[in-house]
């Protein structure tokens, strides 16, 4: 069964890059991009729905066309995967206050220039986003991507397949999962009880985003912060690609100083509290320069046009 449906953000938007900053690297097999269409699949209501979405129109009336498919598609199904989308490509974030803001700085407008119609995306649950950063913790985006595909396909009960598309695992899921499995992709012992733990929280309710979203960027990094393998990294990472707090741009996150302090022209050394100040004339779409920056290197590295 298959259903059409259509989604109309605000001008001006490109899917490209908003989807390449979701999926990150080019081996992610969650977030599916074959340089026109994008393709996700999703466990709901104990079916699995095949979603591809393609941008058909842009200039001053963008538009997206997809289609759900699976054994059972009715109008909530693809309601939910609607509201699922725009809330991952950020359909519902207001940017003109940032670009007005960027016009006044020659630097940054150069950049956001380049790369407009870019929307910051989210990742599509709290869980996920919590999930993406306990495996990239002390590890290459590379690595932790690769063992999130394991987990996915670990999880889909099918291990063996590597070159198709798997849905991120829902909580239940990653919890019929023994700890020693998840050890063997390649998680050590301590980030596999972390995701254990996390998906417990999770199957519990405690990681609605709805119920997240009133809180204030302090009131929600203390909450985040009472979970068992979330530091400040991490708590910065979630606020950013999680909840869409574009104020927040992740100081921890060395790739993300490198590039900063390179765009800046500055050769010394930053740490967590000079990246902190140099952001300020920027605020509060911090987040924004940091995803710009991400965009930047990935058009070094041949992935956007």
């Amino acid at each position: 069964m298959m259903r059409f449906f259509t989604l109309s953000p605000h001008a001006p938007f490109r899917l490209d890059l908003t989807i390449w900053v979701l999926r990150r690297q080019a081996h992610n097999q969650i977030d599916g991009w074959d340089g026109k269409i994008y393709q996700r699949v999703w466990q709901y209501e104990g079916n699995r729905l095949e979603v591809r979405l393609w941008q058909s129109q842009t200039g001053p009336t963008p538009l997206l066309e997809g289609e759900v498919q699976g054994n059972f598609v009715d109008e909530q199904a693809v309601a939910w995967v609607s509201r699922q989308l725009s809330w991952m490509l950020g359909l519902d974030q207001d940017l003109r206050p940032f670009y007005a803001m960027a016009a006044s700085d020659l630097r940054l407008a150069a950049l956001a220039d380049r790369f407009l119609g870019f929307r910051p995306p989210r990742f599509s649950s709290l869980f996920e986003a919590l999930s993406n950063a306990v495996a990239c913790q002390q590890l290459s985006l590379h690595v932790g991507i690769l063992l999130l595909n394991r987990m996915a396909r670990l999880c889909s009960n099918d291990p063996e397949t590597t070159d198709q598309l798997v849905p991120f695992p829902n909580p239940s899921a990653l919890l019929q999962q023994e700890t020693a499995r998840l050890r063997s992709l390649g998680f050590s012992l301590q980030k596999a009880t972390f995701l254990h733990g996390l998906a417990e929280i999770a199957a519990a309710g405690e990681l609605e985003r709805d119920n997240w979203q009133s809180l204030t960027n302090m009131e929600a990094a203390q909450r985040l912060q009472q979970l068992r393998g979330i530091g400040r990294w991490s708590t910065e990472y979630v606020l950013l690609r999680g909840l869409g707090r574009l104020d927040v741009f992740p100081g921890d996150d060395v790739g993300a100083r490198k590039a900063l302090y390179q765009w800046l022209e500055e050769k010394s050394a930053p740490d967590y509290i000079q990246v902190t100040r140099r952001l300020q004339p920027w605020q509060p779409y911090a987040g924004m320069l940091y995803f710009l920056l991400l965009l930047k290197r990935l058009e070094k590295e041949g992935y956007i046009q």
